[in-house]
């Protein structure tokens, strides 16, 4: 091949991977937030269906960023409502974990690559991370007619880079409350999630977003070590309907700083910031076969 040509394809093949490095993250994000759960009355449904469709998620690179990006993202929908494993809004969860007041289930979160950020100016950039761990989940109410219900999560992820050889950065903990509200046409009908708690995330995990080594000080940006610990909260709010042939959502999300351990970075412009997400999904294929499920 001549030179001109494999550098043609190098290029290609870089412009590839930092598409898909920013693309991936934020439609994993998008599904996290707006498809999160709802309750509904229990009623005959498909064991599995699928889908696919596009949405858009605008978010600050990194909580206390000062620097907002809009990503167009695809958005894949599967739901499986099996007796012993259920994958669906709720997450992917057994049944040898899941009683009528406590389940065990898992939280997926990821948060996208940092570039040409101005607080960030001379120093590395920020790869795509993946947080992955079990997620406790206590009922502490429920409506007659489930179609109104108050959890009490406690997901505890451990986070990694996305990058060829990838690396840990610690843990990340964000225990909420969570009001989950559906409409008396569930599950065709509105439903509502609402959300709110603090959030906490080890030294490591807050030293890769906010510490400033020595060698990459300046006059306006000093040398700064994270310490880990209490790291603001997270509040939201999401509206989905689901029609027979295509299905509906968005959420809305505040962050505040206020508090936190690694407040005093420099590399944190702003302490209070909101994010939205929108997304739209056709439904392509389901099973003829029927469950009851109050999904």
């Amino acid at each position: 091949m001549p030179a001109q040509s494999r550098r043609v394809s190098t290029r290609r093949r870089r412009f590839g991977r930092r598409v898909l490095e920013r693309v991936a993250p934020a439609a994993g994000l998008l599904v996290l937030a707006v498809l999160g759960p709802h309750a509904a009355r229990a009623s005959e449904q498909p064991l599995w269906e699928f889908g696919l469709g596009a949405g858009a998620l605008v978010f600050n690179d990194y909580r206390g960023a000062d620097t907002t990006h809009a990503y167009p993202v695809p958005v894949p929908y599967f739901v499986y409502r099996g007796k012993f494993l259920k994958s669906d809004r709720d997450g992917l969860r057994g049944k040898l974990f899941h009683h009528d007041w406590i389940e065990l289930s898992l939280s997926v979160n990821a948060t996208t690559p940092v570039r040409n950020d101005s607080a960030r100016a001379g120093m590395p950039d920020l790869r795509s991370t993946v947080e992955i761990g079990p997620s406790v989940t206590a009922h502490l109410w429920r409506s007659a007619d489930s179609r109104a219900k108050l959890d009490l999560r406690l997901p505890a992820r451990a986070a990694f880079t996305v990058e060829t050889h990838s690396h840990g950065i610690g843990w990340f903990y964000a225990p909420h409350l969570a009001l989950d509200l559906a409409q008396y046409a569930a599950p065709t009908g509105w439903k509502v999630g609402l959300l709110a708690g603090p959030l906490f995330a080890e030294r490591r995990y807050d030293d890769y977003f906010y510490s400033v080594a020595p060698q990459y000080a300046t006059l306006t940006r000093p040398a700064y070590a994270a310490p880990g610990g209490y790291a603001g909260t997270q509040a939201l709010v999401s509206l989905t309907r689901r029609f027979p042939d295509h299905w509906v959502g968005a959420y809305l999300r505040h962050d505040s700083l206020g508090g936190a351990a690694f407040a005093d970075s420099p590399l944190v412009r702003r302490d209070s910031y909101w994010s939205v997400g929108l997304a739209f999904v056709w439904m392509i294929g389901r099973s003829q076969r029927m469950v009851e499920s109050d999904d």
